[in-house]
């Protein structure tokens, strides 16, 4: 395949990507970015397999046939609560694709490089496995945070900024090394040891990063994988995966950012970790107070009472799997004339859009489901706010408690209706660790159970 022929694919199948990420940004256009992604991967794949010849081909096609598999079998397994535990894990394999083809780049390079055109190579493969190895470890690490098979307590070691520092200048050191290396033994040698600390780097920086902060660090850790694949773009002189890195790493960058503004945290601090491990300031004193159950029925009558509701839903109504008994009862509440909407947090959910796309599962209509700032002004006329398994996103201690670790957080201000009912399983905090004062304000009522339980039990009460 000539290599004009190549080029126009690429363009094509670059266009198709900006239009996958336009079309992503909303609810009602999500369907079609999906095809248009589907789409440009599509026509990378074939014309970069017509382009390459020889007799590799067999190997690559074995190769994609036994992926594809892997990645069928993931997409019928995983539920849809396991998704930001998913998404953690696949930023980790592009990490170490980065790692891996960042090594072969080195050991048998594709075109012969000399002066400086060959520095600015050694560098590009430099970095695209530096960054690659902090991505996979980082990754894997905040995959086990958010499947609860490692704490999400945050690891704060004593001078743990000196030692990440230490790294830092390490790595500098053996990056100068590496680039001025005379022989190739010299050279990987310099490769390895930077890789062996660009890994434990990524779990420490992970490790020292608290459970609050993890739906930022996901969207972190998609910008690094993107900066490696553009790296490592670079050194293919693969056009297509330079502008699909770029495309990556930016639009990650930029969600860590306005995931950062919606928690009221700047990118340095999260990076720097330490956060969720301290309960608040008025933790001990709510050890004092009591709280207020209300029964189904009770409810069932308070909502049918009701002019105005609010649903806000959180992790536990996704591990529940309650949205579908949760779209019911909208229904029924709407077709009763009672104004029904929901409230979503920016990290509600541990991953940006998975409240979203679990109500757009339900069959819930996009125009009721808003953002915090669309609804946070709509709770003091709203008579009835039911809150389903979220915790720390609905936490007035950001607002009320300056000693609070979350304390200037932006938070849903379910508080401010005249009743909130909040379903849980029991007392314990949320994925931060940090107490909720929520549960004991006058207003408020829990209910205590399984989501997916209760929430048919509220809908069997209204029908009845």
């Amino acid at each position: 395949m000539s290599y004009g022929i190549v080029s126009v694919a690429y363009v094509v199948a670059s266009i198709l990507f900006i239009l996958s990420l336009g079309g992503l940004s909303h609810q009602e256009t999500a369907r079609k970015g999906n095809y248009y992604g589907v789409a440009g991967i599509f026509i990378a794949i074939i014309v970069t397999i017509a382009s390459f010849g020889g007799s590799g081909i067999v190997s690559i096609v074995l190769a994609i046939l036994i992926g594809s598999g892997i990645g069928l079998m993931l997409a019928n397994k995983v539920e849809m609560t396991q998704m930001p535990q998913l998404v953690a894990l696949l930023h980790s394999f592009v990490g170490l694709a980065a790692v891996l083809v960042g090594f072969s780049g080195y050991i048998e390079p594709l075109i012969v490089t000399h002066g400086a055109e060959h520095t600015i190579k050694l560098i590009e493969i430099y970095l695209g496995i530096f960054i690659g190895a902090v991505t996979f470890t980082g990754s894997l690490i905040a995959c086990g945070k958010l499947d609860a098979r490692i704490p999400s307590k945050a690891l704060t070691l004593p001078g743990r900024h000196y030692m990440n520092l230490a790294a830092l200048l390490v790595t500098i050191v053996l990056g100068i090394m590496f680039v001025g290396a005379e022989s190739k033994a010299a050279g990987i040698f310099a490769l390895i040891l930077m890789t062996a600390i660009a890994s434990v780097l990524g779990v420490h920086l992970i490790m020292a990063i608290g459970g609050a902060d993890m739906p930022v660090v996901v969207s972190m850790l998609n910008s690094y994988s993107g900066w490696a694949a553009a790296a490592i773009g670079f050194m293919l002189g693969n056009d297509l995966l330079i502008v699909t890195g770029a495309l990556v790493g930016s639009s990650g960058a930029i969600l860590s950012y306005i995931m950062c503004r919606a928690m009221n945290r700047s990118f340095i601090s999260v990076i720097l970790g330490g956060f969720g491990q301290t309960s608040s300031s008025s933790s001990a004193d709510l050890e004092d107070q009591t709280i207020q159950e209300t029964s189904v029925d009770e409810l069932a009558e308070e909502l049918l009472a009701s002019d105005s509701v609010i649903i806000v839903p959180g992790y536990g109504m996704a591990v529940a799997q309650a949205q579908n008994a949760v779209g019911d009862i909208t229904k029924f509440l709407r077709d009763k004339g009672i104004n029904v909407r929901f409230g979503i947090h920016p990290v509600a959910g541990r991953l940006p859009g998975h409240m979203n796309v679990l109500l757009a599962e339900a069959h819930v209509p996009y125009d009721i489901v808003l953002e915090m700032d669309e609804i946070n002004d709509d709770f003091p006329q709203t008579d009835v706010v039911l809150v389903i398994g979220a915790n720390d996103t609905v936490n007035p201690a950001a607002s009320e408690d300056p000693g609070s670790p979350i304390a200037g957080m932006p938070v849903l201000e379910v508080w401010k209706s005249r009743q909130v009912v909040i379903l849980k399983r029991g007392m314990a905090t949320g994925y931060s660790g940090v107490e909720n004062p929520l549960f004991f304000k006058e207003n408020a009522r829990m209910l205590f159970g399984d989501a997916k339980e209760t929430v048919d039990k509220i809908l069997g009460a209204l029908r009845g």
